[in-house]
């Protein structure tokens, strides 16, 4: 039988239709294969360096419990331990970087309240006084600062009672997404930003002063680890009776092997004279306890960085909180 050339084409053309069509199929189906496959290699990469990470980690707290020991009675920039970068090759051409800090060198953001674990948690006004003192001391204006570090007591402690100037649930209920304050302690610095009153301006001159350890003691400052650009953090301590510029003085006055004790360190002629409060004259230290170390795992096309707090009063140290990703 015949067919006419008409049918010949519309035969032809649905052909080269099926033929498009399962072109396409297959040309999909190989784009998904390829990209499961660049995932599972992906996470299979991420897995290892995970894992490089946590003996990095494992071996940074063995040179922590090292350096601790090296000195029961204070800790000092002695070998310029703080920020320095060490590295450790890992196979297939990896790289772990390694930097540790004074972990208490810093605000403690928990320590606007008092009561510790298991404890019920109200404000504390030395607390609350130094957080307002720092933020005026970075360029945050006064009325601004009280208001913040009222409201982050008030996000902390455990009632439901708004402070004079702070919040609780009622102020957090109104806004565009409504959430309620956390009545416990502060994990991550980044939860200030959640803090009524609290701008993106307000914590980015902020968070290089800040962290959360979990304990509501006054910043732990050890006077014998700071660094003269750490003025601020010295000044807080004693509102509106020191500078910062005067707190950097002191902190470059420092003798070479640190303060022997926390006396000599208040009989400097500079302090001597100011009366700090009882609860802040055994605030500082000279020894540290808290340690934060920076990881990053380089790993062919993998890059993970990693940050842990780490508690040096425990035996052995271990690490207490642990974040991924690169700081906020």
């Amino acid at each position: 039988m015949r067919v006419n050339a008409s049918e010949q084409g519309a035969a032809l053309l649905a052909v080269l239709l099926l033929v498009a069509v399962m072109s396409v199929l297959a040309a999909t189906s190989l784009e998904r294969l390829q990209l499961a496959t660049r995932l599972a290699g992906n996470i299979a990469s991420l897995d290892q360096a995970r894992a490089y990470a946590t003996g990095a980690e494992a071996l940074a707290i063995t040179r922590i419990e090292e350096l601790a020991a090296r000195d029961m009675v204070r800790t000092t920039l002695e070998g310029g331990w703080v920020g320095a970068e060490s590295t450790l090759p890992l196979p297939d051409g990896g790289l772990a970087v390694a930097r540790a800090w004074d972990g208490g060198n810093c605000f403690n953001l928990n320590s606007v309240v008092e009561g510790g674990e298991g404890r019920i948690l109200v404000a504390n006004p030395v607390g609350i006084l130094q957080f307002a003192a720092l933020m005026r001391v970075v360029g945050i204006r006064e009325s601004e600062a009280n208001r913040i570090a009222v409201a982050l007591a008030d996000w902390i402690d455990s009632d439901e009672l708004p402070a004079r100037g702070g919040a609780e649930d009622a102020v957090y209920s109104e806004t565009a997404i409504p959430y309620r304050a956390a009545n416990t302690m502060v994990v991550e610095p980044s939860e200030l930003r959640a803090v009524y009153g609290v701008t993106p301006e307000h914590y980015a001159r902020l968070r290089p002063w800040l962290c959360a350890l979990p304990d509501p003691a006054l910043s732990p400052i050890n006077v014998n680890t700071l660094f003269p650009e750490q003025g601020p953090l010295l000044a807080m301590l004693l509102p509106d009776r020191l500078s910062a510029r005067e707190a950097a003085r002191i902190i470059a006055a420092r003798p070479d092997s640190g303060w022997t004790n926390i006396s000599e360190f208040w009989r400097q002629p500079a302090l001597a004279a100011l009366d700090p409060p009882s609860e802040v004259i055994a605030q500082p230290q000279i020894r540290t306890r808290w340690y934060r170390l920076d990881l990053e795992i380089r790993l062919g096309d993998i890059a993970l960085e990693q940050s842990a707090l780490i508690d040096s009063a425990l035996s052995p140290a271990r690490v207490v909180s642990r974040r991924w990703g690169a700081d906020e």
